[in-house]
């Protein structure tokens, strides 16, 4: 009897032992090995090509204040090669569209006051000139006040990115982020007290210093969301 009892009582601790460790490999089970690659497989498969006007106005309105899109006007290549009108507007933003000739995407919007600066700009670049002769001449032009950058201020707003792939229901454009320029005309890093070159990711630097071109650059980190 004595043995049967040592025997029962070495059965039980057993059994309490491995129930103990199917429990705590439970709880260490990892995160990882929840199938999520089929997740990410079935969102990538939303995004389609920017392969139609329609696909580059929506696409483009995404570089603007979200509260703004419905009332901005936006220019750009249509598909055909053509620099248009693609969609009238009646508020204080001007959008430029993504050129469907080129690599990757980039669109930028951008304050009504500027568009005679960005103007310029693409006229002297359709003649061919390189970014160092552009500065040159607006430099020259702006200090002559041939030519008008509005009120210091003025931001310009860029989404872009590397694929020319979209989410018809969204709008978002693959891995495309945001970046932000604000124009503040011949200041430097005494008069706004920014750095003349960034110093971590994230923080806002001055560049072209001293130029009618200085500008606070600032660049949000970029997130897994496809903004």
């Amino acid at each position: 009897m004595k043995q049967l009892i040592v025997a029962l009582a070495l059965a039980g601790i057993m059994i309490s032992c491995n129930s103990s460790d199917k429990t705590k490999n439970n709880k260490e089970t990892p995160i990882e090995e929840t199938p999520t690659d089929s997740t990410a497989q079935q969102s990538n498969s939303t995004f389609v090509a920017i392969n139609t006007n329609q696909a580059l106005i929506a696409t483009a309105l995404m570089a603007a204040p979200e509260a703004s899109r419905d009332g901005c006007k936006v220019i750009g290549y249509n598909m055909d090669g053509e620099f248009m009108t693609l969609k009238e507007g009646d508020n204080e933003f001007i959008v430029l569209a993504d050129d469907p000739r080129k690599e990757g995407f980039n669109a930028a919007c951008y304050h009504k006051d500027l568009e005679p600066f960005m103007a310029r700009g693409r006229d002297l670049r359709e003649q061919g000139l390189n970014a160092a002769q552009i500065f040159d001449i607006r430099e020259e032009e702006v200090a002559s006040g041939k030519l008008s950058m509005g009120e210091p201020g003025l931001t310009l707003h860029i989404y872009y990115g590397p694929n020319q792939l979209y989410d018809p229901e969204t709008s978002k454009v693959a891995d495309a982020q945001y970046r932000y320029v604000v124009y503040v005309p011949y200041a430097t890093a005494k008069s706004t007290g920014l750095p003349e070159k960034p110093i971590a990711p994230n923080h806002p630097w001055l560049m072209d210093p001293g130029t009618h071109r200085a500008h606070i650059m600032i660049t949000p980190l970029p997130n897994n969301t496809n903004q």
